[in-house]
């Protein structure tokens, strides 16, 4: 039978398949060890609710809502997420306790003003027009994402992996970048924010 999912209803060990909720709302259910599977929640609404070691595979959150949610452990992969705006969500005042995930998936246009997302994982994913202003993304590993036009503004890098990380622009002067990995060619555009003048030696 396939599984559905209804508002005021916890959740454990299941598995959701190609369940498709668009532009629904769910109120108050809790998610414990879930798989989603090629599943579409687009512009639906989850409020109130709560995710703990949960894993999102191929699925499609675009625009969806999460006021008030809790996600802890949480995995998405080649998922499409674009236009969350995750600082809606009840994140711990201690940050995630646990790293969230994000990997092979689109997240553009998502924001994450001022949250604390130590060692969170963004790996291989399209990140255009993200919003981290103000974010504690300290630990954090954005291992072969591209960071087309998304704002970093007072935001804590402190030992983040950017290493193999692509298209960023990072004011140094108004982010803290202690310990952050940067590789050239990329790491040039640190440079660029300096208004410093470069020239070639010659031989």
């Amino acid at each position: 039978m396939k599984l559905t999912i209804s508002s005021n209803t916890e959740y454990s060990d299941q598995v959701f398949n190609k369940v498709h909720l668009q532009s629904e709302q769910i109120l108050s259910s809790e998610f414990y060890d879930c798989e989603f599977s090629d599943c579409s929640f687009a512009e639906s609404v989850f409020q109130k609710c709560r995710f703990v070691n949960c894993a999102f595979q191929g699925c499609d959150l675009s625009l969806a809502q999460v006021p008030e949610c809790n996600f802890s452990t949480t995995r998405f992969v080649d998922s499409k997420i674009i236009g969350v705006i995750w600082a809606q969500a009840d994140w711990p005042g201690s940050g995630l306790g646990k790293p969230l995930c994000i990997m092979k998936s689109v997240i553009s246009h998502s924001t994450f003003i001022g949250l604390n997302l130590k060692g969170v994982q963004i790996k291989d994913c399209i990140a255009t027009d993200v919003d981290f202003r103000e974010a504690d993304l300290s630990q954090a590993d954005f291992s072969g994402t591209d960071l087309s036009e998304s704002i970093f503004s007072n935001t804590n890098l402190t030992e983040a992996d950017l290493s193999q990380a692509r298209n960023y622009h990072i004011d140094p002067g108004q982010n803290v970048l202690k310990g952050a990995r940067f590789s050239l060619p990329e790491a040039m555009s640190l440079l660029y924010s300096m208004d410093l003048i470069l020239v070639e030696n010659e031989v």
